[in-house]
């Protein structure tokens, strides 16, 4: 279960990326194949590997399996600069979300 959604979810952040696979492979210091082999369920990283990889998408473990979270890396920046407000800002930004996600 897990091995699968592994290998989803790197295709998925690396097509978000819009970086091609060898790229990928080549930045994370590893051979040409390394995130081709592993989409097409040939093999899993290493827990550093994955480590890097999330490093890589500028994203914690922790976003990686959020399976809820299709753009971790953009909702990580958001919650980083929500930090920053007050409450009463919060509570406007909270409204817009909340309208906004009414509207779908």
């Amino acid at each position: 279960m897990y091995e699968e959604f592994t290998q989803n979810r790197i295709a998925q952040l690396r097509m978000q990326n819009n970086v091609s696979a060898r790229d990928m492979s080549l930045s994370l210091g590893q051979n040409d194949s390394y995130i081709n082999r592993i989409e097409n369920k040939k093999a899993l990283p290493s827990l550093q590997g994955l480590f890097y990889i999330c490093e890589y998408f500028s994203i914690s473990p922790q976003e990686f399996f959020d399976e809820g979270n299709v753009y971790p890396a953009q909702l990580s920046s958001i919650i980083e600069d929500l930090r920053k407000l007050d409450k009463d800002s919060l509570e406007h930004i909270g409204a817009i979300i909340r309208k906004l996600a009414n509207q779908k």
